[in-house]
């Protein structure tokens, strides 16, 4: 989720209509950490490679990233969202409710890994490690990720670039993982993404 996420839309036309609800759910409830539409747009081209597959998203905020993904695929896709925040997982539950294939759960983080594991896993909450005195970094081989699933993981500042260093030692765990095949991409001067594969 990133600072600022919900503002970014203010100057983006066209968006897909999900995604344009989300969007609006997101300001009516005063969010203002919805994944931005750099990632979203990244995040809907991994999940046409998944059709058919099982996506799993920590951290569904009011659901942004969620319809992003969703309106990227078809109901051969299942997908399995979860949020810390009731009053967010509720109004987000409520706004896919009539995507039978898409399910919002309330509740902490960890608990989705009883659904995997999973084609494409996003870490928008929880499970990067990225400020270890609030979580670890998962193990993608734990249940999470199946072998040849695609694991990403946002809200990076582009290494060499301002703030980067504060998550270094995250960003090294995840390009150095020793079962993955990883790669940084960036997506803005101040964002970046890891996206990987699980090769064993």
């Amino acid at each position: 989720m990133a600072v600022g996420g919900n503002s970014a839309y203010s100057d983006v036309d066209a968006l897909p209509p999900l995604v344009g609800s989300a969007v609006k759910l997101a300001a009516t409830l005063g969010f203002d950490h919805s994944c931005a539409p750099e990632q979203g747009r990244l995040l809907s081209v991994l999940a046409r490679g998944w059709r058919g597959g099982r996506i799993g998203e920590t951290g569904t905020g009011c659901g942004v990233g969620l319809a992003w993904m969703v309106e990227a695929s078809d109901p051969s896709t299942s997908f399995v969202s979860i949020e810390l925040d009731e009053g967010r997982a509720s109004a987000a539950a409520e706004l896919f409710s009539g995507h039978t294939h898409v399910r919002v759960e309330h509740g902490d983080w960890h608990d989705l890994v009883k659904h995997g594991p999973f084609d494409l896993l996003v870490l928008d909450g929880g499970g990067k490690g990225k400020d270890p005195s609030v979580d670890s970094p998962l193990d993608p081989a734990a249940g999470w990720l199946a072998v040849g699933g695609t694991i990403v993981l946002d809200d990076f500042a582009p290494a060499g670039a301002p703030g980067a260093v504060e998550h270094d030692a995250a960003r090294r765990h995840w390009l150095d993982h020793p079962l993955l095949h990883a790669t940084e991409i960036r997506l803005s001067p101040t964002l970046a993404t890891i996206v990987a594969v699980r090769v064993r």
